[in-house]
């Protein structure tokens, strides 16, 4: 149980933020309390807003004096709870939004954690380089959010994650001091990476206020197809042999289901049947290089040559931008496409790629004998092993009695996957969804570090309370 915030705590706030810094208006308020599948809602006495770091540290300053416990949030994107408060003082990142430097030298954006990823692309864009991190909701979701859950997304294939794009960070720490490590370094090796730490913490070793992010060049040529196959493991075969034809320029892998692209075209304007042949499962294929017209030329040799081997059912490669981005919107809208069919258990899961193919059979399998009529929807980041594997209700059934079953469901899906070496939470991090059911998974003597490590840095445990260990 939260305590209520002390009324001399709300007005000390309220003056360090100043009047356009604070809100309790109930209409403002409300879209920051719900999750946007609406699975969880919360409460906040108010939302604080500010505008600088020197705002958000008093903030917290005058929070860790008073014991008082804050929910950071970014643009309430996340999917596992972290983000929404229950009785917390709400800080949200959302006027820090500027691009406070861009070094084309240093290939390097200084953003602030308020900035949506959006920005941040066009910002890069238009100095001429790019930031290659890529998410359907890049529109909302910000780069203080992208730090604090790690983020992947669609190119980790070939950038890695959130924290293999970050140079440096600027963070208050539950002090309420402010650590600037804006360092815009390739190489540091002066001891413990607190940056790294920082970084997938979900808000519970500080608050993000800024961060400095690697930029790449852009590059010239772009090919992206839409792939039928037979299943997940002649997909890993093909991703291998993509990646031995082109030298590595595989940008993006993605794996979808026929159930995902059906509710796609069904539920989604403007979508269309990518292929005239309905395979069991697909993957959008996108090559990039530096060499004009080069990307083209590698796609269409690698798909006559799987096609003459057998190793795919049938093929579309996009003739221009319009084609590419409706491709595009096939993968980046299956979680809105299931909206509409109901509550689905989701489950954002990770295993070695050699295991992807006998988890979605062996996981599909058990789901479907335990729970007669489920649809499975599966998809993801197959280049990085991340399986978005969903489950849907039996069509027409009642929402409320699948809803029953979801944390059962759960327990199979996540016993599978760990007895697989996979992880349980691939991207979206653990919120109040998962965070008492992986303590199940580690050991005691990691529990034990990473609690040792929270209590260092934040012994009131005020920031994010509910949130890891």
């Amino acid at each position: 149980m939260i305590p209520s915030v002390p009324a001399d705590v709300l007005d000390a706030l309220k003056a360090a933020l100043g009047e356009k810094g604070w809100s309790q208006d109930a209409e403002r308020l409300a879209p920051k309390l719900v999750e946007w599948r609406e699975r969880w809602r919360g409460s906040t006495p108010l939302l604080a807003l500010p505008k600088t770091t020197d705002e958000a540290a008093k903030v917290v300053r005058i929070c860790a004096l008073a014991k008082v416990a804050i929910t950071p949030q970014g643009g309430n994107t996340g999917l596992v709870g972290g983000q929404i408060p229950q009785g917390e003082i709400l800080l949200s990142t959302e006027r820090m939004n500027a691009t406070r430097d861009l070094d084309t030298v240093d290939d390097v954006l200084v953003a602030e954690a308020g900035m949506t990823l959006a920005a941040v692309h066009d910002a890069a864009l238009a100095a001429g380089r790019r930031f290659p991190l890529s998410l359907a909701s890049e529109g909302s979701a910000t780069v203080g959010g992208l730090i604090s859950t790690n983020a992947g997304g669609t190119a980790v294939l070939r950038y890695g994650v959130m924290r293999d794009l970050v140079i440096g960070l600027e963070v208050v720490l539950p002090s309420g001091e402010v650590w600037n490590g804006l360092k815009r370094l390739r190489k540091d090796n002066t001891g413990y990476d607190l940056k790294q730490l920082l970084i997938g913490a979900e808000g519970t070793l500080g608050v993000v206020t800024a961060a400095a992010l690697k930029l790449f060049p852009i590059l010239a040529s772009r090919a992206v197809a839409f792939v039928g196959i037979a299943g997940p493991a002649q997909a890993a075969t093909l991703l291998a042999t993509a990646k031995a034809e082109t030298g590595g320029e595989v940008e993006a892998f993605e794996l979808i289901g026929r159930l995902g692209l059906e509710l796609a075209t069904r539920h989604l304007p403007g979508l269309r049947e990518p292929l005239e042949t309905r395979p069991p499962w697909y993957v959008l294929i996108e090559i990039a290089n530096a060499r004009p017209g080069s990307a083209q030329a590698q796609m269409e040799s690698l798909l006559a040559g799987a096609l003459e081997g057998g190793l795919i059912t049938d093929a579309a490669v996009a003739q221009n931008e319009v084609q590419a981005r409706a491709f595009w919107a096939l993968r980046e809208g299956q979680s809105a496409a299931q909206k509409p069919e109901g509550p689905a258990w989701k489950h954002d899961v990770s295993t070695p790629l050699s295991r992807v193919a006998e988890f979605i059979e062996t996981a599909t399998a058990a789901l479907e004998q335990q729970f007669p009529g489920v649809r499975i929807d599966a998809f993801g980041h197959l280049g990085d092993g991340n399986v978005h594997f969903d489950v849907l209700g039996p069509t027409g059934g009642d929402p409320a009695a699948h809803a029953v079953g979801r944390d059962a469901g759960a327990r199979i899906v996540h016993e599978l996957v760990v007895s697989l070496g996979g992880s349980i939470s691939a991207e979206h991090g653990l919120g109040t969804m998962k965070t008492v059911e992986a303590l199940a998974y580690k050991s005691p003597a990691e529990v034990a570090a990473l609690r040792a490590i929270r209590a260092a840095l934040d012994p009131g445990r005020i920031m994010n309370p509910r949130v890891l260990f």
